[in-house]
C-alpha cells in the first residue's frame, strides 16, 4: 500500500476533471453498467425513503448521483456533499441547489476525518469512493463511522469497483472481460491507461469482504443490487 497515490494526489487529479464528472451520461465511461446503477440506486432511495429529510454523499464528485435522485424526489431533503475536491464541491453544490428547498451544504475533505453528525443521515450515498480505503483497518473504521452517521433505520448506498478472491476469478473478470470492455470503449492504450491508474491509486475489496465488515460494524442486513464483472452495487440498512 505503501506506493498507492496520496489523499493530494487524489484530490488533484479529480480538481482537474471536474467537467468531465458532471455528464451523467459519460462521467463514469470506465465503469461497467454506470448508469443502470446510477438508475438503480437513486431509484432504490427514492422508493424506500419517499420522505427523505437528511442525504449525506460522501465522495460525490460534481454530484450526479444527487443530482438524479433529487429530480425523483417529491421531498426536499436537506444535502450534505464531501469530496476532497473544491471545484467538484462546487459544481455539485450549483447543480443540486435549484433541485431541493432544503440545504444544500459542502464539506471538503476525507470523509473519515470530517465532523459529521452522528444518527443524522437517512441515506448516505457512497460511489466510487470506498476503493480508495487502504488496509483491514481502515475499511472497518470507515464503515463503523458510516454506521454512526446514520439515523436507525438509515441506509448506505454503494456502487463500486470491487475485487475477487479467487486469483483465477480475478483475472477472468478484471483482467479478461474487464479489459476487453475496456479496450472496445477505445483502444489498448485506454485499457492500459485505466488499468495503470487503478494499480496507482485503488485498493478495492470484494463483495463480500465488503458485505463482512459491514455486518462487523453493526449493520443489520446488506442487499447486493447488481454485479456485473468488478462492479457491484449493494446497500447496507442500520
Amino acid at each position: 500500500m505503501a506506493n498507492k497515490s496520496t489523499l493530494s494526489e487524489i484530490e488533484k487529479r479529480f480538481d482537474n476533471d471536474v467537467d468531465r464528472f458532471s455528464n451523467l451520461e459519460t462521467g463514469q465511461a470506465s465503469t461497467v453498467d454506470a448508469l443502470f446503477n446510477m438508475e438503480l440506486i437513486t431509484d432504490g432511495i427514492a422508493q424506500l425513503y419517499p420522505d427523505l429529510t437528511q442525504l449525506l454523499d460522501i465522495g460525490c464528485g460534481a454530484g450526479n448521483y444527487t443530482v438524479k435522485l433529487l429530480s425523483k424526489l417529491k421531498a426536499a431533503p436537506n444535502v450534505t456533499l464531501a469530496d476532497l475536491s473544491q471545484p467538484m464541491l462546487e459544481r455539485a453544490k450549483e447543480r443540486s441547489a435549484s433541485l431541493t428547498d432544503g440545504e444544500v451544504t459542502t464539506i471538503k475533505g476525507d470523509f473519515r476525518k470530517l465532523p459529521l453528525q452522528e444518527n443524522t443521515y437517512d441515506v448516505i450515498i457512497a460511489t466510487a469512493v470506498l476503493h480508495h480505503l487502504r488496509d483491514d483497518e481502515d475499511w472497518e473504521t470507515a464503515f463503523m463511522k458510516l454506521h454512526r452517521l446514520l439515523k436507525p433505520g438509515g441506509s448506505l448506498w454503494v456502487f463500486d469497483l470491487v475485487s475477487h478472491d479467487e486469483p483465477k476469478i480475478q483475472d477472468l473478470l478484471y483482467r479478461q472481460k474487464y479489459g476487453q470492455f475496456l479496450a472496445n470503449l477505445k483502444d489498448e492504450n485506454y485499457r492500459d491507461h485505466v488499468f495503470d491508474y487503478i494499480e496507482k491509486e485503488d485498493s478495492p475489496r470484494s463483495t463480500q469482504y465488503q458485505i463482512d465488515v459491514a455486518q462487523k460494524a453493526g449493520f443489520r442486513s446488506t442487499e447486493v443490487l447488481h454485479k456485473h464483472l468488478c462492479f457491484t452495487s449493494y446497500v447496507a440498512f442500520k
